[in-house]
């Protein structure tokens, strides 16, 4: 498990034993419950085998996302109660730092449509059209790392 700290906020990556406890309440509450997307189709066989990251303030797990093998950043999640205070952006920055760190050439996300700008603000671009998944229209996009 690493950590990165700024003021009040301190972000943690490792595995899925790990940060499982907290990375599964902040989905939970975001995707499950807030989205209504279905318990089956949120849990898949790519946590256990992806860099996890779990944005604590003051000790309180406020946001998630995962980095996957194949370059790819899932689940970003912030809690209703943190959103709208940049810490989206602060846990995605440490993510494309980690991913030039481990010198990949590139990441790719599917985005939830609303956050296309949210994206693009970090480099992303789109790439295809829009498609559904679990009933919410997605987009590809990609980030190139060079």
């Amino acid at each position: 498990m690493t950590e990165s700290n700024s003021a009040n906020d301190k972000i943690v990556s490792g595995c899925w034993d790990e940060l499982k406890q907290d990375a599964q309440m902040i989905r939970e509450r975001v995707f499950i419950e807030e989205q209504n997307i279905a318990a089956e189709d949120e849990w898949d066989e790519q946590d256990a085998i992806s860099l996890h990251f779990v944005m604590y303030d003051q000790n309180r797990a406020v946001a998630t996302a995962r980095l996957l093998e194949n370059n790819s950043i899932g689940r970003v999640a912030v809690l209703k109660s943190h959103r709208g205070l940049g810490l989206g952006k602060l846990l995605m920055l440490e993510i494309i730092e980690v991913a030039k760190n481990q010198q990949r050439k590139h990441l790719q996300l599917s985005a939830q449509v609303y956050a296309i700008a949210f994206y693009e603000g970090l480099g992303f671009s789109v790439n295809g059209d829009t498609y559904l998944d679990c009933g919410i229209p997605h987009i590809d996009m990609n980030l190139s790392l060079n």
